[in-house]
Formats: structure tokens, sequence, C-alpha cells
């Protein structure tokens, strides 16, 4: 049996905490306790133990991007002019501002980045993209792929059970 070294500190009631609260993260320490079958003071314990722990990272509301007028989304690639580490510093560090912005990835392959973004419609990307992102430093080329359906969405991670662990 092979430990999962990351979660090794971690038994079944922690394991279960994290599962109960990504799922809802505005349950009460009360209703959490009552669904892990543990009494209210030890499970508020856990609780802190995982946060200070960095398993929790934090809490939030999912919003509803079509309410608030941002239901395009869109996805770019982004290729650097050079790969080194001042062009990866000065990238990052101008995109940090840009509220549209909802992910950015460094990754292997055939480009340097993939962008997650939000906008209300095509007039406000097209803004965007003319403004904002060609002028960032680096940039030598994009690639710009606009979803059509949004088949899955989750931010939910795979919580592991004991038995997967060990």
């Amino acid at each position: 049996m092979v430990i999962n070294a990351a979660i090794s500190d971690l038994d079944r009631i922690d394991l279960r905490i994290l599962s109960e609260l990504q799922q809802d993260g505005r349950l009460s320490n009360v209703a959490l306790s009552k669904r892990i079958n543990l009494s209210p003071t030890p499970c508020l314990e856990r609780v802190k133990r995982l946060e200070k722990k960095g398993y929790i990272k934090g809490y939030h509301a999912e919003l509803n991007a079509d309410k608030l007028g941002v239901g395009l989304l869109v996805f770019v690639q982004v290729s650097l002019d050079k790969t080194t580490p001042d062009i990866f510093s000065r990238f990052r560090s101008a995109l940090a501002h840009l509220d549209q912005v909802q992910e950015c990835h460094m990754v292997a392959g055939g480009f340097d980045y993939l962008l997650k973004l939000r906008f209300g419609n095509m007039t406000s990307y097209r803004e965007f993209l003319g403004k904002e992102l060609a002028v960032l430093p680096g940039i030598m080329q994009t690639h710009t792929y606009f979803v059509m359906e949004e088949v899955k969405h989750s931010s939910a991670l795979p919580v592991p059970t004991l038995s997967t662990t060990r």
C-alpha cells in the first residue's frame, strides 16, 4: 500500500471534512459535525487545523456569469517571443491586474500560457485584445477559442478516501 505523502497526515475524518466543505462551504460547524459524526468542538479544531496547514485555502461564493453580464467564456493560448525568466516575470506581473483574466496557466507544449477570460460580449473581448492583451510584454502570438457550450464546470478537487491513499 502506497501512502500519498501530501495527505499522509490526514485521517478519514479530515478527508470527510474537506469533502463536505467543498460541497457546501456555508455549512455551520454544528451541521458539519453532525454530517461527519463528531462533536462540534473537535470538529471546529480540525477545520482550523486544516485551514492552518493550507488544505483549506478559503471560502467562496460561486457567481452566475450570465446574470452578471460576463457570460462569454474565452480561452487564449499565448506564445511569448522569448522564454527567459525575465520575460515570464514581466508577463505575469503585467497580467496580474487584468480583472477579465480568471485563470492563467504556464504550460508545456506548443505555447507558453493558457488564459481563461470572461466578457460580456465579443466587442468587449475585441477591445481587451487590442488594448490590454496584445500590449503585454513579450507576446509574440495569441490564439483565441470561444466557448460555445460549457459542458462541465467545477472547481471541486477529487478528495481521496483513506483506502485510496494508503
